[in-house]
């Protein structure tokens, strides 16, 4: 990384490498600059980041700011791909509040399996508002980036909707270990999976505060013993290992998805090796958060899958197929809109994910949303037969973006929209 001029530039190279995912194994993966993830980007608001992409794949790539309000060319959009040999360059300019964010690949028809390969990684986004809070920070600002993945000791194999992605992994490794300190640290979960639900707690049942969201911090801290992500969704939390004595460890569980507990359970293990001080605190109010606008128009969008047992299933939203060149929803810029977004599968997990706009859960199946969903959201859970109502307001960018499951598999499938606002 090099600052010019204010900007911090970045230059990555999307290549092969192998990674040692379980021990002792040397697995073929897809990365950014070699890293599995990709490497970790600190960013702050007002201060743009441009990052040169050079793509040495053999396949072609699109990436995406997940979170991020960016203009369309610089979105990641999933036909704007960077073919094999080729560079491009994207421009983030950091104007929007703090946020966990991430970057993945977003090539269509191929995003699902280039990012199950390796084409993630984090982008921690601060501000004067998170900065002014006295929450864990620095060595005690931990980001574990979550996923499942069929992995043996002959590669990393991916399928379609695979069921058979029974090897948890955290930052690139298999049921991996963390050295804590006994005192309070902040942790970013992301779930980097394709498509698995999870349902994240410590073993002991032990409290874990929550503090953010997608968006950032939430307007209050959530305690809480479990934390539900599906794929794409981010949870900051505060977990306290003062609580442990030095020399003790605690297991981080996922109780949700499909697959054997005994091999889908075990996330990774944090072992407290010593003390610490600490004067770090979570405070009752984190952020204030504006009162929403009074809508100025309303929507409805219906995610559906084939689950009939056909051999090659295919994923609708209002029962299309994704079209790169067909427009599905015009919006005026500075609208806010109330989007009402129902899944109509009856077995089917869903979640819905907007490029551009953070936006707020106003309703799920008619209730208001749990204090987890208080805060600013971009992807959302969808379980069968479920509906749930967002507003969202667009006014940093015109252009065309997309909306589509987040469950890659599904979006790989059709499951993907277009929204142009003008």
């Amino acid at each position: 990384m090099s600052s010019v001029g204010g900007i911090d530039v970045y230059v990555m190279t999307m290549r092969p490498a192998t990674a040692e995912i379980l021990p002792g194994i040397q697995t073929r993966v897809l990365t950014f600059n070699g890293s599995f993830p990709g490497p970790l980007i600190k960013a702050r608001r007002g201060r743009p980041v441009v990052i040169h992409q050079r793509n040495r794949l053999d396949v072609p790539t699109s990436v995406h700011l997940h979170g991020g309000e960016v203009d369309p060319q610089h979105d990641g959009q999933p036909m704007a791909t960077i073919a094999p040999g080729e560079d491009r360059t994207y421009y983030y300019p950091n104007a929007q509040p703090h946020a966990s964010l991430w970057y993945h690949d977003h090539a269509h028809h191929l995003e699902s399996e280039n990012v199950y390969r390796g084409l993630s990684g984090q982008y921690l986004l601060t501000d004067e508002v998170e900065e002014a809070l006295p929450l864990p920070s620095g060595e005690y600002d931990l980001p574990i980036a979550i996923r499942d993945a069929n992995v043996d000791d002959t590669g990393l194999h991916y399928t379609m909707s695979d069921r058979n992605r029974s090897t948890m992994i955290a930052n690139g490794k298999a049921y991996p270990y963390v050295e804590v300190a006994a005192r309070k640290y902040r942790i970013r979960f992301l779930n980097c999976s394709n498509q698995r639900f999870m349902e994240l707690g410590l073993e002991d049942g032990g409290e874990m505060i929550q503090i953010g969201s997608d968006g950032g911090l939430l307007p209050g801290p959530h305690p809480t013993t479990s934390i539900p992500l599906s794929a794409a969704e981010r949870a900051d939390v505060v977990i306290d290992f003062s609580r442990y004595p030095v020399g003790s460890s605690v297991v981080l569980r996922n109780s949700g998805g499909f697959g054997n507990p005994e091999l889908v359970g075990q996330v990774l293990r944090f072992d407290i090796v010593r003390t610490a001080e600490d004067d770090s605190s979570v405070p009752s109010v984190l952020r204030e958060l504006p009162p929403l606008p009074q809508p100025t128009a309303e929507r409805t969008v219906t995610l559906r899958m084939d689950e009939d047992g056909r051999p090659d299933p295919q994923a609708y939203i209002d029962e299309k197929l994704y079209d790169p060149d067909r427009v599905d929803q015009q919006i005026r810029f500075g609208a806010s809109e109330v989007w009402t977004v129902k899944n109509l599968n009856q077995i089917a997990w869903h979640n819905f994910h907007m490029h551009l706009v953070q936006f707020r859960v106003l309703e799920r199946d008619g209730r208001p949303p749990g204090p987890a969903e208080a805060g600013l959201k971009d992807t959302v859970n969808l379980r069968p037969n479920e509906t749930i109502k967002v507003q969202a307001t667009f006014d940093t960018h015109r252009g065309s973006y997309v909306y589509h499951c987040h469950m890659l598999d599904h979006s790989a499938m059709g499951m993907m929209a277009t929204m142009r606002i003008s």
